[in-house]
């Protein structure tokens, strides 16, 4: 089983595709870990990649596109791609890598989230130590932390540098709401493509975190 989902930052991709990977036991290949690998790793990659997100910019394709596919061709239960691809032709490059070496795409799922809302809740955002697709953040009742710890699990929780910087945020989601080259133009390809034998599944990030869930497990088969 392998599925790809879209949703811009702070529309809670992390929470949702940890659904679609725990029913599935899929492995959950997310581009921002494997950046922080490489980074914390010290690795050229990394370090070139660096440069980029710090500045809130998209890493260039010939940096991205080769670290994403050797994860994936080293996936052996099927996975869960997160954070990429992060334009049209990285979007393009997948699909074409994924036909060339007859890997089968079973759903694509993108979360919609208004620009504005998507925003407040990056900046609200904090990460736990033990799992950071724990859902906390301080600007949201019903998820909030219960003080400095994961209201899931009492781990230590962080904010991420460039999530309380707006102008890396905007910079980000100039990126993800690009209909024309960014993100939503990439989603927009695997919404639009004709003949998929893929199911794509819609979910309104508006939603609260259960009633988006009880409808994604209600489109999984």
């Amino acid at each position: 089983m392998n599925i790809l989902i879209f949703g811009p930052n702070g529309s809670g991709k992390g929470t949702q595709g940890d659904i679609a990977k725990d029913k599935y036991n899929l492995d959950h290949i997310e581009s921002g870990a494997i950046f922080r690998k490489h980074i914390g790793g010290g690795t050229e990659l990394g370090l070139k990649a660096k440069e980029f997100i710090n500045k809130g910019e998209l890493v260039p394709d010939d940096i991205t596109i080769p670290m994403v596919l050797d994860v994936l061709s080293g996936s052996n239960e099927g996975w869960l791609l997160d954070g990429f691809p992060r334009s049209l032709v990285q979007g393009e490059k997948l699909w074409e890598a994924l036909q060339k070496d007859g890997v089968k795409l079973d759903y694509v799922i993108e979360i919609k989230l208004p620009r504005e809302i998507a925003k407040a809740r990056i900046m609200g955002r904090r990460l736990c130590a033990n799992n950071p697709n724990h859902p906390n953040n301080v600007g949201i009742p019903v998820i909030a932390p219960d003080g400095d710890k994961c209201r899931v699990c009492g781990g230590e929780l962080s904010a991420r540098e460039d999530d309380q910087d707006e102008e890396a945020i905007n910079k980000r989601h100039d990126i993800y709401y690009d209909e024309e080259t960014g993100t939503m133009a990439a989603c927009n390809f695997y919404k639009n493509m004709e003949g998929a034998e893929y199911k794509f599944i819609e979910l309104n990030g508006e939603d609260s975190i259960d009633t988006i869930k009880e409808y994604l497990i209600s489109q999984l088969d």
